[in-house]
């Protein structure tokens, strides 16, 4: 399209991602004429650098893992098995592209025009449009979205290369597996990635600044992860701070400070995860009128996801966090909702999340502390995977569900777990809180045999002391 040219449009979405698509489907759905403009590929870092093409990667060391090591113990004898990584590469590839023409069909028949290229304000209703081919085109429009979610955080002296230190959209596509692995960032990116690679056959060491990998994730799910990652073969570095690193061949050195002593660390790559900043800088919104923090780069915005200029939106990664597809989803629905007049507004009771590791980690609404901390009497129980015919079968009996309720009314407050199916298993849990539901409420919905779901049930009734596949204790007795 080399060349000036313009046009106008109702609506213009900035961003392709998770909330800049459903925003665009909705307003199409709705009836309003809308321009999205993609830098890059159609679904963002969920769809082509994070969520799918990561847990892609993660079946597929998983699978390969368990045959190798449980396969023997159930009858399933496969002493040639090998991962082929440029086979998984290639298929989890394929599964991007589909996805990623999913979401190109479905933005057709919603009617919105797509254009691949940058967009820049040039004012609070127009913005330019730079296309890769060097062509340039004046956009109007009545009403904005920013989704251009965010981008890795580089850190002085541990700048990623590309080759031997990577971030995390790399590591997605690495063409040879390295014989070991430095992971600075015990985040999620840094466990579900380091995992993978644990898996088949890469030696793994992960080394986070906080007390706990997952920072900010509930304790004992944290405890978990690390006791099951260590038992893999994983070294753990919490408290630890990097301090220097010399890229040398074979291998990279890093120091690292813990306890005040200084340790060093050697690996043939680096995987640098040490967070992520909003993507919201170059994009003219001075000249739009739009305030943004200048540290974090995030656009503030009110409960209808309107920024500080009124017919300007912001949704996901660039508004605040926390950073997931999930929340920018709904976001990207309540942007264009609000934009297409109907009554609507970025309200819930809690945010699930969800960690893709073995275990599986799964958190929602309150722990015992935070309840506590906002003056609510609450009580937790826990209810063992190991007690469930399910998990046996499946030979999945590690893990566990912790249950947080209001010790007075009984009204479920959380739902935390680790073990098989917990991502699964934690949407249930957040309809309940949403709904106000109470831990009867739960221990009284009947729950299909054999299945995950009866753990919620299993973890309810031994909350009112009412235990049926675990010992009743002289202590139980029965409440609300």
């Amino acid at each position: 399209m080399a060349g000036t040219y313009a046009r106008s449009t109702d609506v213009l979405v900035v961003g392709g991602g998770p909330g800049g698509y459903m925003a665009a489907l909705r307003l199409g759905q709705l009836g309003r004429s809308t321009l999205l403009v993609e830098k890059d590929q159609i679904g963002g870092e969920c769809l082509n650098r994070g969520c799918i093409p990561s847990k892609a990667l993660i079946h597929a060391a998983e699978l390969y893992y368990r045959v190798r090591t449980e396969g023997p113990e159930i009858g399933v004898i496969a002493p040639d098995a090998k991962f082929d990584l440029g086979k998984t590469m290639a298929w989890k590839q394929s599964v991007v592209e589909k996805e990623r023409q999913g979401v190109r069909s479905l933005l057709k028949t919603a009617g919105v025009a797509v254009l691949t290229g940058e967009a820049r304000f040039t004012g609070p209703k127009s913005a330019q449009l730079m296309a890769p081919d060097g062509g340039q085109e004046r956009i109007d429009f009545s009403s904005a979205i920013l989704a251009t979610g965010a981008v890795p955080i580089q850190l002085p002296g541990f700048e990623t290369d590309g080759k031997t230190v990577v971030n995390a959209w790399e590591l997605l596509s690495i063409s040879h597996l390295p014989s070991s692995m430095l992971v600075l960032g015990g985040g999620v990116s840094g466990c579900e990635l380091g995992e993978f690679l644990a898996r088949v056959g890469v030696k793994v060491t992960i080394v986070e600044m906080m007390p706990q990998l997952l920072p900010g994730m509930e304790a004992d799910l944290s405890r978990e992860l690390t006791r099951r990652l260590e038992n893999l073969g994983v070294r753990v570095f919490t408290s630890a701070k990097a301090t220097k690193l010399t890229r040398s061949r074979p291998e990279l050195t890093m120091s690292i400070e813990k306890d005040g002593k200084g340790t060093t660390l050697s690996g043939e790559m680096l995987f640098v995860t040490i967070g992520k900043r909003a993507d919201t800088r170059n994009l003219g919104l001075e000249e739009a009128g739009v305030a943004s923090d200048a540290r974090t780069g995030f656009v503030g915005v009110n409960e209808q996801m309107r920024t500080n200029v009124a017919h300007i939106y912001a949704v996901g990664d660039a508004a605040r966090p926390p950073m997931l597809a999930h929340k920018a989803y709904r976001e990207g629905i309540v942007a264009a909702e609000a934009i297409a007049g109907r009554p609507t507004r970025f309200d819930f009771q809690c945010l699930p999340s969800v960690v893709f590791t073995e275990p599986e980690l799964a958190s929602v609404g309150d722990s015992v502390a935070e309840a506590n901390a906002r003056g609510i009497a609450a009580r937790e129980v826990r209810f063992p995977y190991l007690a469930l015919g399910r998990a046996h079968a499946n030979r999945a009996t590690d893990g566990w569900v912790k249950m947080v309720g209001d010790d007075s009314s009984g009204v479920l407050l959380g739902v935390h777990i680790a073990g098989a199916s917990a991502g699964e298993l934690i949407g249930e849990a957040a309809l309940a809180i949403e709904m106000g539901a109470t831990i009867r409420d739960i221990a009284g919905t009947i729950h299909p045999h054999p299945t995950y779901g009866e753990l919620l049930a299993e973890t309810a009734l031994a909350w009112l002391g009412e235990p049926m596949h675990v010992a009743r204790r002289p202590s139980d007795a029965a409440r609300h």
